[in-house]
């Protein structure tokens, strides 16, 4: 398999720091074209798969209702184009704020606490930080007080508390939506799993979501690995997970 120059050289920056997006290497520049799909459930999928079943009302049903923006283009919390635009398959139509909070984890954070906030399950939405101190959304029970709520998350929680949360996934062949790549760290990095499909041979492929440092957008990523199955990602033996800014080792999925 071969890869872009460009992304050869952000695959080398393996760390959740903007490095990758700072050097000057990479042209701030709008992506060319519109994307074309209006929510996650609209981005075709391969032939012979289908998309796992999942009820409308689970975090992989609701995943699926995302809408895209028109534009491709990632910008940061300070309304500037992200120095990469190599990255992202789409972006979401997903607030990213106007201070550099809502990164890594915190978008990770931010989409399982949407998810939670629209089934009103406002008991469930609790993050936990490093020391283990809980977070939880208390009433009232409003858009803008579960905003502010979010915004003290993303302060005091991050990648390293969220890998202590979640569950290890001992099976990588198990990967559902909903599910999270993650590794701990100051910093680490996480992308969640976004949409997962499957062929009549047992085979899937997945989709994967990012935020990233400084805040921005978060965004569908593309597949650096693999163009022609791009934005999906295939479930193999191979010991990492080539994204398109952080490699990640197999053993680094968990859930919820």
């Amino acid at each position: 398999m071969t890869f872009k120059p460009l992304l050869i050289f952000l695959l080398l920056l393996h760390s959740c720091n903007n490095a990758a997006t700072s050097s000057g290497k990479i042209a701030a520049v709008p992506l060319p074209g519109k994307n074309q799909y209006g929510n996650i459930n609209a981005i075709p999928i391969p032939d012979g798969y289908t998309r796992v079943a999942a009820d409308s009302n689970s975090f992989a049903g609701w995943l699926r209702k995302i809408v895209l923006k028109e534009d491709r283009t990632v910008h940061l919390f300070n309304g500037t184009v992200k120095q990469n635009q190599l990255a992202q398959f789409a972006v979401m139509d997903i607030s990213v704020g106007n201070k550099d909070l809502q990164q890594c984890a915190d978008a990770v954070m931010r989409l399982r606490a949407e998810y939670l906030f629209s089934i009103k399950k406002y008991g469930d939405i609790i993050f936990y930080d490093n020391n283990h101190t809980a977070y939880a959304f208390a009433p009232p029970y409003t858009r803008e007080h579960f905003m502010q709520y979010l915004q003290q998350v993303f302060g005091m929680c991050g990648s390293a508390s969220l890998s202590k949360q979640l569950k290890p996934v001992t099976d990588f062949t198990g990967i559902q939506p909903g599910d999270v790549i993650i590794r701990g760290g100051f910093p680490g990095h996480a992308v969640l799993v976004t949409d997962v499909a499957v062929n009549s041979g047992g085979e899937k492929i997945y989709m994967l979501s990012q935020g990233y440092m400084p805040a921005q957008d978060i965004h569908v990523l593309v597949n650096p690995a693999d163009e022609k199955l791009s934005p999906w990602y295939e479930v193999n033996n191979n010991a990492t997970i080539i994204t398109p800014e952080y490699i990640f080792n197999r053993n680094e999925l968990k859930k919820w």
